[in-house]
């Protein structure tokens, strides 16, 4: 991921991105250079739920915030990280925040249409209740012109400002009634309490969302308690799955998913660890009474409810996930344009043993197109 300075930020102490990762032996074979997204006539569309834009008018507006004092992913980085992300940063800013090579890496990956949602360190939670509502304001707006640009190969998902939660309902409506934006992205936390936390208040939110039936994708920004994962890049390897498994797992136990269920929850990155350990939850329902203390059924059953995306690199892994969410709930996602992303994300779901053609429809684009209401031109 990306920091939110300007694209000619050269500071060590920012945080623009991260290490190479490592792929699977299924995926390793050369790419051709031409492109691998075939022609529309009258097939369903290639959508990606995971991908991200970073508004540098926003940034410049949020300029005196210092935002990186507040971000756990720059906060738990050692010295090499910081400089593996400027250099991402000088090398990937035009395809976080421009259309141009976007679309040309849209082509070439065989994407037809990204659901494009703000870059996660444009939350700004950490903001003044007012200020953040205006900042998430200027980035819902900032998505929507991008959208208005070329229609036919964008969707938006906005953002909310969570440290206010009726400042939050406000901008929900707003992006989602009156700009259009298929949705919100929220963070897994804010300032380090979990979504569920009392202190938060953000009941008339989750109320907010059920009656509108709104999309909520879960996107981490690395472990608010990360002081063990400092080196190799953890805080982003290890800590943004954690992150997305606490809140997963306090939205089960803590009964948003029962009281809202109309709430379409999607979970970055596979879900987190929770959907690999999913047992474990349910063991410690049936065992303990602590653990029963607002759910009257078993945790994987709400756990099923979740849209996940394809980011877990493993064929095998993916089916893991088909298997338990069901093919219908899970959705192409790319993590664009980060080095942390998946480059081929058909070639992925391509190797995964035993979907059927309408199991990879639905995965490469069907459910998103339901999910986001999206209207494919042909």
């Amino acid at each position: 991921m990306l920091y939110t300075c300007s694209p000619q930020c050269t500071d060590p102490s920012h945080h623009h991105g991260g290490a190479k990762r490592t792929r699977s032996a299924a995926l390793s074979a050369p790419r051709a250079a031409t492109s691998t997204r075939p022609a529309r006539g009258s097939r369903p569309p290639v959508v990606d739920v995971h991908c991200h834009y970073l508004n540098p008018a926003v940034a410049a507006a949020a300029s005196d915030l210092d935002v990186g004092k507040h971000d756990p992913s720059v906060i738990y980085a050692n010295a090499l990280t910081r400089e593996t992300n400027v250099a991402q940063m000088k090398e990937r800013a035009p395809k976080l925040t421009g259309i141009d090579q976007r679309l040309d890496d849209m082509e070439r990956m065989g994407i037809d249409i990204q659901a494009i949602s703000p870059a996660p360190f444009q939350y700004f939670y950490f903001a003044p209740p007012e200020r953040g509502a205006a900042l998430a304001r200027q980035v819902n707006e900032g998505i929507a012109a991008l959208v208005a640009q070329t229609p036919e190969r964008f969707v938006g998902i906005g953002s909310v400002p969570l440290q206010n939660a009726e400042l939050a309902v406000q901008e929900l409506d707003h992006s989602v009634g009156r700009l259009g934006l298929r949705g919100v992205e929220i963070n897994t936390n804010v300032n380090g309490l979990n979504l569920t936390d009392p202190r938060l208040g953000l009941e008339p939110f989750f109320a907010r969302a059920d009656a509108l039936g709104a999309v909520v994708f879960l996107h981490p920004v690395g472990f608010s308690e990360g002081a063990r994962l400092t080196d190799h890049y953890f805080n982003n390897v290890i800590g943004n799955p954690l992150d997305t498994t606490v809140a997963v797992s306090h939205l089960i136990f803590d009964g948003v998913v029962a009281r809202y269920p109309n709430i379409r929850f999607i979970a970055a990155h596979g879900g987190g660890y929770v959907a690999h350990y999913w047992a474990r939850m349910d063991h410690a329902w049936r065992a303990r009474a602590d653990c029963r203390t607002v759910i009257d059924r078993l945790p994987s059953s709400y756990l099923k409810t979740f849209y996940v995306d394809t980011m877990v690199f493993d064929p095998q892994m993916l089916r893991h996930l088909v298997d338990l969410f069901g093919a219908e709930r899970v959705l192409l996602g790319t993590d664009y344009p980060y080095d942390m992303g998946e480059d081929r994300p058909r070639e992925l779901i391509a190797a995964v043993q035993g979907l059927t053609a309408e199991e990879v429809a639905q995965i490469e684009g069907l459910n998103a197109v339901k999910l986001l209401n999206i209207t494919p031109a042909i």
